[in-house]
């Protein structure tokens, strides 16, 4: 079984149904709840297309977080509907699927808005890639990343592009780091990412984020201002090389 749901709506909103062993969706929304999509239209998702953010309300949904009332107004509508965050589809046989996410949302220069975490999930599709935090700037016209290449297939992804050595050695290695990027624009051709989308430079670093180093989460997703913070000497690097 496939479901889907939040904390906030006491874990389940939507389970998928005995005897439906089909993969790609969450399932149906539960009695004790209803669920519709609203829409996000910076980022082109329209409910009148059946996509859109997530919104739960039911006996499940809880009545807010202790003694933040400014969170709370965040998460609950003045009509009682959680807003997730995440953004679904309806499919055709009336299961819901998570196809995106709306929060970490920001604006380029040019003004086109981009979704980190979807680009992120491109990247991480390329051999030599293990962790990736892909940053930008309202004020900058582009994308630059922070890269953690995978140490179990680095070395082998490295010796048939031609190259050699330690872990440390193949991260310090410009030609390295170029073919990596170039692998992860292709991915990221292929997968459908617009030019905007796609990153520009890339950093290699050699340890993996994690809770112990602040960078991720107790449920292991990434912590975007310390990440940012963790990073900005290399990030504004970065865009200073990209100007010269």
């Amino acid at each position: 079984y496939e479901g889907y749901g939040q904390t906030e709506c006491t874990a389940g909103c939507s389970l998928s149904l005995p005897g439906d062993w089909t993969a790609g969706h969450v399932g149906a929304p539960m009695p004790c709840n209803v669920i519709k999509l609203v829409d996000v239209q910076e980022m082109n998702y329209l409910a009148a297309k059946g996509e859109g953010e997530v919104c739960i309300k039911g006996v499940n949904v809880f009545r807010g977080y202790l003694k933040d009332p400014e969170k709370t107004a965040e998460a609950l509508d003045k009509d009682g509907w959680l807003h997730t965050g995440d953004i679904g589809k309806w499919l055709p046989n009336g299961t819901l699927k998570i196809i995106d996410r709306k929060k970490h949302i920001f604006k380029l220069a040019q003004g086109e808005y981009i979704a980190p975490e979807k680009i992120e999930n491109v990247y991480l599709r390329c051999e030599a890639v293990a962790q990736v935090f892909v940053h930008g700037e309202s004020l900058q016209a582009f994308l630059v990343g922070v890269v953690v290449p995978d140490p179990d297939t680095l070395n082998n992804w490295s010796k048939k592009k031609g190259f050699e050595g330690s872990y440390q050695e193949l991260c310090r290695n410009k030609d390295v780091k170029k073919c990596i990027l170039e692998d992860m624009v292709r991915i990221g051709k292929e997968s459908g990412l617009k030019s905007f989308e796609q990153v520009k430079d890339i950093v290699l670093h050699t340890e993996m984020f994690s809770i112990e180093n602040g960078l991720l989460t107790p449920t292991l997703k990434a912590k975007r201002p310390e990440l940012r913070k963790y990073f900005q000497s290399q990030i504004d690097e970065l865009y200073a090389n990209a100007k010269m």
